[in-house]
């Protein structure tokens, strides 16, 4: 249960990322179709934080329009100079002054971090703590900021260059991620000073600062996979592995078979209903939602799409955005639908394009067939009746309706409309020319022999 407290949510995206070597800004690269920015502004709105504030470097401001693009609500500060993570909080100070009861400080190239952690250390400050940090057991702590506790306390954030030999052996260390008590949040942040090295200010003097003030500072852990933060191509891939690895254990607990989950991939939205069977290789894109008892062959790739109970997809088909199957319907193997939708126990089995279209209950529509929707200018609608039978390799010119119960003759070309019911043959004539392959072969091969001869 989340404390009924109000909560402000600091995150912190306006590190550079160089070493991404992209033109894009670190924190807009994707892991499972959303952004890493777009993962943890949802995960504090879903830990309770009812406002946020993104800090943003003066460099990147289309950080801040993409922030405004998946959370309109939220404060856009910015980093002028990059002098530490303290000096990044302080760069939100007008939100800090609204008087919120818990902050969070999240990092916006973190994005695997659960809201149930979140709402853990929010629940710490509840508890009487002014200052709550998240740390990890690191099979190599090396690099890392250790956490020294006692009495089950937090006595101090020691960074690895300064630890002595007896801290390096401390494996808990420093996520980074801290939650302050709002009522101490801005004089503890005031208070950091800069005399290190670097001349900067670091939001891990915070658990000092607290205690110098007589106030509580703790620690709570999350699995080291959780709080990996991205800093190249290969963290990201790491963190798509990680997300991957979650939401096929979840999908497959929820009562989904994956044949091979491993081969599986979903996208952050992805929702997979009962008794779904998923085959080897099949991806999901940004806005699926398949119910109960459908299959999804192998070698499918679904986007923006919805698959209706026991429906029938692939293997090898592709169905794009605005897409949505019936109950019992079937798309086959070298199909592709796009904004169409296919009705209850339909058919589209095999090498056929579907696109802007309605395909009516029990229909049949046979293999090569294609609904011609587009004219270089505009795209239109071909809408098929139930119960109707397209023939193979017909070509369907939109606009254009084809009645309930019609039937179409194989490599026809529809340019009209065709009345239920009715049988529509939209091809030439057939022409036989008695002995005119034996002629063809004997002019030929004379052409061929004159032509070597010259030669």
């Amino acid at each position: 249960m989340q404390p009924a407290c109000s909560c402000l949510a600091i995150v912190l995206a306006a590190g550079e990322g160089t070493r991404m070597k992209s033109l894009l800004p670190k924190v807009l690269h994707p892991v499972a179709g959303r952004s890493l920015l777009g993962h943890v502004l949802s995960s504090v709105a879903r830990a309770g934080a009812d406002a946020v504030a993104v800090v943003i470097s003066s460099e990147r401001p289309e950080v801040g329009e993409q922030t405004l693009k998946l959370l309109p609500s939220a404060r856009i500060a910015t980093q002028h100079e990059r002098r530490g993570t303290a000096h990044a909080v302080l760069a939100a100070k007008d939100a800090l002054k609204a008087g919120h009861d818990h902050i969070l400080v999240a990092f916006a190239d973190t994005p695997l971090v659960r809201p149930e952690t979140f709402a853990a250390l929010r629940g710490a400050l509840a508890g009487g703590a002014a200052v709550a940090v998240l740390g990890f057991e690191a099979q190599d702590p090396a690099g890392y900021g250790r956490l020294v506790e006692h009495d089950g306390k937090l006595e101090a954030i020691v960074e690895h260059k300064d630890t002595t030999p007896e801290q390096r052996q401390i494996k808990l260390c420093n996520a980074g991620l801290m939650a302050l008590a709002g009522e101490h949040a801005l004089a503890i942040l005031e208070a950091i000073g800069d005399d290190n090295a670097q001349r900067e200010f670091y939001l891990t003097d915070a658990v000092a600062v607290a205690r110098s003030h007589g106030l509580e500072a703790v620690v709570l852990k999350a699995p080291e996979s959780e709080v990996q933060g991205v800093n190249d191509r290969a963290q990201l891939a790491g963190a798509e592995a990680e997300f991957q690895r979650r939401k096929r254990h979840a999908v497959m607990l929820e009562g989904a078979t994956l044949i091979a989950p491993e081969t599986v991939f979903f996208s952050f939205d992805t929702e997979i209903g009962r008794d779904v069977t998923i085959e080897p290789n099949v991806v999901f894109g940004p806005g699926v939602r398949v119910a109960d008892g459908a299959v999804i062959h192998a070698f499918s790739h679904l986007e923006g799409a919805e698959v209706g109970p026991a429906a029938s997809v692939g293997p090898y088909a592709r169905l794009r955005p605005g897409t949505v199957l019936s109950e019992k319907s079937r798309v086959g193997n070298f199909v592709e639908v796009k904004a169409a939708d296919i009705g209850p126990g339909a058919k589209v089995n095999h090498l056929t394009y579907i696109g802007d279209a309605s395909v009516g209950a029990a229909a049949n529509i046979g293999a090569g067939t294609i609904t011609c929707n587009y004219d270089g200018f505009v795209k239109s609608k071909t809408t098929i009746g139930a119960n109707a039978f397209v023939g193979s390799n017909s070509s369907l010119v939109a606009p254009v309706t084809i009645g309930d119960g019609a039937y179409i003759g194989s490599g026809s070309v529809i340019t009209s409309d065709v009345a239920p019911d009715a049988l529509a043959i939209g091809r030439s004539r057939q022409v036989e020319k008695e002995g005119w392959a034996k002629i063809f072969r004997k002019e030929a091969a004379a052409r061929k022999a004159a032509k070597k001869a010259a030669e």
